[in-house]
């Protein structure tokens, strides 16, 4: 159960004795994205206020939680089994406060093997497959990233997320600098235009290294792409970020900005369910998940297994058909007495 920012006593009310009403009007007072919890109401309330959110455009993220409105997380999703992400590892030389993977120095590192990924994307590909994304932890922190991003290439083109920290010398500089410069894009994370915020989430000193980790990276004539987790009350952040990364010469579609979600070690940030995210079919080695942002919440585990994709591809097309379906009779159906 997540954090609530409001609390509606039911007194033992039901939707047809005047919770309803009083759901409405505490609802109206919440701001966008904001977290109201039901206690104490009868029986037939967590029904009822299931198909109350399909209605009015809220979502259910509890039991008996309501998050004011809907999120856009992505505008235009990829078609289903088009986009396949690989968590490389899950630890990391940073311990990020939002981290929706839970990722840090201490954290097991659960590394893909190099033949799994051929066998993956391999089986992706054939079904129509047409991008990997390989992200963690830290990817660079993987003994095997080189082999890992080769096998990948061999089918597809490969973008790899990074906090650019790791890969100025020794073996890393070295798979770094191997890399096929035409097929793997870097997206190097920075969350703002100054040393503050970014340091603030990441660590003292992670913005310089960062910083240095892009310059780097573009003058191995490496694609950039800039990714930003900014959270909505650092909003003002993001002008200046684009500012800068205009002046350095980072076109807009190589700027991600988004936000922080309440997943993993993050306290706050928007609150996403299943029905928010668009399935993007999401392999580590012990299964595969809904999506990315998702990967440490069991209700978001589609498989129990890497393999095969194809599996959990069918899985996430059933859920999303069977979801459709109960969205559309709970309008049909819904009882208000």
């Amino acid at each position: 159960m997540v954090r609530s920012d409001v609390v509606l006593n039911a007194d033992g009310a039901d939707f047809g004795s005047g919770l309803l009403v009083k759901l409405h009007a505490a609802v109206e007072q919440l701001n966008a994205e904001e977290i109201l919890e039901v206690r104490g109401g009868a029986p037939s309330v967590p029904e009822d206020l299931a198909a109350w959110c399909v209605l009015t455009g809220n979502a259910l993220v509890g039991p008996l939680q309501v998050r004011k409105g809907a999120v856009e997380v992505e505008p235009d999703p990829p078609k289903l089994g088009t986009r396949l992400w690989l968590y490389s590892n899950f630890n990391c030389n940073l311990a990020c406060d939002y981290c929706c993977a839970e990722s840090s120095p201490a954290a097991s590192a659960r590394q893909l093997p190099v033949e799994l990924v051929r066998a993956a994307v391999a089986e992706f590909v054939s079904g129509g497959g047409a991008e990997v994304i390989i992200t963690g932890g830290e990817p660079f922190l993987h003994p095997e990233l080189g082999e890992l991003i080769d096998a990948a290439i061999e089918h597809v083109p490969v973008t790899v997320l990074t906090n650019g920290m790791v890969f100025h010398r020794g073996n890393r500089r070295r798979t770094l600098e191997a890399l096929d410069r035409e097929r793997v894009t870097l997206q190097i994370s920075l969350d703002s235009a100054t040393p503050e915020l970014h340091d603030r989430h990441r660590g003292a000193g992670s913005y310089d290294r960062a910083r240095a980790g892009i310059a780097l990276a573009r003058s191995l004539g490496f694609r950039v792409r800039i990714a930003a987790t900014i959270d909505a009350a650092d909003a003002e952040e993001v002008a200046a970020l684009r500012e800068l990364l205009d002046t350095e010469g980072v076109p807009p579609e190589d700027q991600i900005i988004r936000r922080i979600a309440r997943e993993g070690f993050a306290d706050d940030g928007v609150v996403l369910t299943r029905d928010d995210l668009y399935p993007e079919p999401t392999v580590a080695v012990d299964g595969i998940w809904w999506h990315p942002v998702g990967i440490t919440d069991p209700a978001l585990r589609v498989t129990d297994a890497p393999l095969p994709i194809r599996a959990a591809i069918a899985e996430m097309d059933r859920i999303l058909q069977v979801t459709a379906e109960q969205q559309d009779n709970t309008r049909k159906a819904f009882r208000c007495a």
